[in-house]
């Protein structure tokens, strides 16, 4: 790795198929990073595998939901580190993920559930993690979005209205917050295959769909695909670089 990340200090929110790939690139270019997960023992779990020391990497529950958690979790970043330089939110509720039906057979507790944890999460996260970064000089703060925001579908939509959200959040962050030093972006992957993937029923015919959709035929994105660009995002390398969404989906989309 080319030490993208050197004297970071990086806030992992959520982890998972994509996550762990998000906390493993980001250690792995230099970050020391604090990340966080509803399931305690996973954060744990990776940040021993990433750092067994536990001096530049530390694992914690995180509801990313709660304004408590939220507020703990950059705390912690701060005193461990004497810093916060970028956020990485990337956890995410699919209620309605696999529910066949428009809006007409929307059940509202999944809209809510939704709304709940891609919005209001995101919200929180950005409300906390931005005096943060301002204190610490500037930062990054990258969400993890979905082409769903703009690809239009006929199910999934809250999942899909979350998602639009999230980039009118993002960009909100990038013009409010911009003189201040603070840049902010949107990842927007496609179908990325992992882990999960064999714990989990697949809708019928969504791989063939996505697959016939793609430019890059040969194979689906990986974590490592999101990760890089993340680590990109979050460096100063990416320093002119806010306000934007980018795809990661082997060009199933077409956005100017």
């Amino acid at each position: 790795m080319t030490g993208l990340l050197d004297n970071k200090v990086v806030i992992v929110a959520g982890l998972g198929g994509i996550g762990n790939g998000l906390a493993r690139r980001y250690a792995d270019e230099g970050g020391r990073l604090v990340i966080g997960d509803l399931d305690a023992e996973l954060a744990s779990r990776v940040a021993a595998d990433l750092d067994p020391s536990g001096e530049r990497v530390r694992g914690v529950p995180l509801d990313g939901a709660d304004e408590d958690s939220v507020v703990s979790i950059v705390k912690l970043a701060v005193e461990t580190f004497g810093r916060l330089d970028g956020m990485h939110v990337n956890f995410t509720n699919a209620a309605d993920a696999y529910l066949t039906g428009g809006v007409v057979e929307l059940p509202l507790e999944a809209f809510d559930e939704v709304m709940r944890v891609n919005t209001r999460g995101f919200v929180i996260c950005a409300e906390h993690a931005i005096p943060a970064m301002i204190d610490s000089g500037g930062g990054s703060i990258v969400f993890t979005a979905s082409i769903d925001a703009y690809n239009g579908a006929g199910t999934r939509v809250s999942y899909a209205m979350s998602k639009s959200a999230e980039l009118a959040l993002m960009r909100h962050i990038a013009r409010r917050y911009g003189p201040q030093g603070i840049r902010a972006n949107a990842i927007a992957p496609g179908l990325i295959w992992h882990y999960k993937f064999d714990e989990q029923w697949m809708p019928e015919g969504i791989v063939e769909q996505t697959r016939a959709r793609q430019m890059i035929k040969s194979r689906f994105g990986k974590p490592d695909d999101v990760a890089a660009l993340g680590a990109l995002l979050l460096s100063d390398d990416g320093s002119f670089i806010t306000a934007q969404t980018i795809s990661v989906d082997g060009g199933a989309t077409f956005r100017p």
